[in-house]
């Protein structure tokens, strides 16, 4: 995925990223879990690091994605952290001061946004820096914040004004984008709800994925929770992982209980099996029905 704006605060984290065909629970796993992993060991300690699970909005690149690199900048500003935009510049909890080519990050996606300002760099950057500052004087944008739908239409004033005029609104808490957008979000996210509900239609649960995918690996199911280790048991354990949470929706937190591993090691087993079952070929849809005849 590209990270295209961020900002650390004290107490919780922006992150603007695009991603490609791997869904956004699959690239936050690892990468969640890498960094609180990180974070455990500079500080000695253990346990989560973060208290709830990450919010997510999916949103309208052509009509958002610039508000949203600014709306993300400003937040140790507008949180009085640093006290001007001079100050944030330098800042190097943010993604700004890479965009303003002071503390480069070399995950960060910085001329995937400058492109928006111009072809030279330099103009580029003096236009971003401008955008940012006339950020400062709007104040905070409310079509940013709030409820999906009030969000999208730019506050309540706005949204009723709509309804007045007789025009249909839809609107999603998850979704930053008109009803247009909104709408074509949940077609597609009705797909992969529907393959789910198939495959929990057909009899598919964790308890019959343990049973079915021991059996085609030649493991026996109380294999799976000793430390000893070999090939059958690893195919199992990353397949089972793997297709629990591509393809029947199956939690990391389920699995965690299930299999006794924890939760960020979850992420690493179902990599594991999306490498296997891309070099042997192995399609969980295709495979599905033979399965069940284990």
């Amino acid at each position: 995925m590209q990270c295209l704006a961020w900002t650390l605060m004290s107490n919780h984290y922006h992150l603007l990223v695009r991603v490609g065909s791997d869904p956004l629970a699959k690239l936050m796993a690892p990468l969640l879990g890498s960094y609180a992993s990180s974070y455990n060991r500079r500080h000695n300690r253990c346990g989560y690091v973060f208290q709830n699970r990450y919010k997510s909005i999916l949103c309208d690149a052509d009509n958002y994605l610039l508000e949203l690199v600014r709306y993300i900048h400003l937040n140790p500003l507008r949180a009085g952290i640093v006290a001007n935009l001079k100050s944030l510049d330098f800042y190097p909890w943010t993604g700004h001061a890479g965009l303003m080519g002071k503390k480069q990050q070399v995950w960060q996606s910085v001329n995937e946004v400058l492109v928006f300002f111009g072809d030279d760099p330099c103009k580029a950057r003096e236009m971003y820096r401008n955008f940012v500052s006339d950020g400062i004087e709007f104040g905070g944008r409310r079509n940013l914040t709030g409820g999906g739908l009030i969000r999208s239409y730019g506050g309540w004033e706005n949204l009723k004004q709509l309804r007045k005029e007789h025009t249909k609104c839809i609107g999603d808490e998850r979704i930053l984008g008109d009803s247009k957008f909104v709408k074509r979000a949940l077609a597609q996210d009705e797909l992969t709800v529907e393959k789910k509900e198939a495959y929990a239609c057909a009899g598919w649960t964790l308890g019959k994925l343990v049973e079915k995918v021991c059996l085609y690996c030649n493991v026996r199911e109380v294999q799976l929770y000793a430390k000893a280790r070999s090939n059958n048991l690893s195919k199992a354990k990353s397949l089972i992982c793997y297709w629990g949470v591509e393809e029947l929706g199956i939690s990391h937190r389920e699995l965690s209980k299930r299999l006794s591993i924890s939760q960020p090691a979850i992420s690493l087993w179902v990599k594991k099996g999306r490498d296997f079952s891309s070099r042997e070929g192995l399609v969980f849809a295709e495979l599905s029905v033979k399965l069940l005849t284990y």
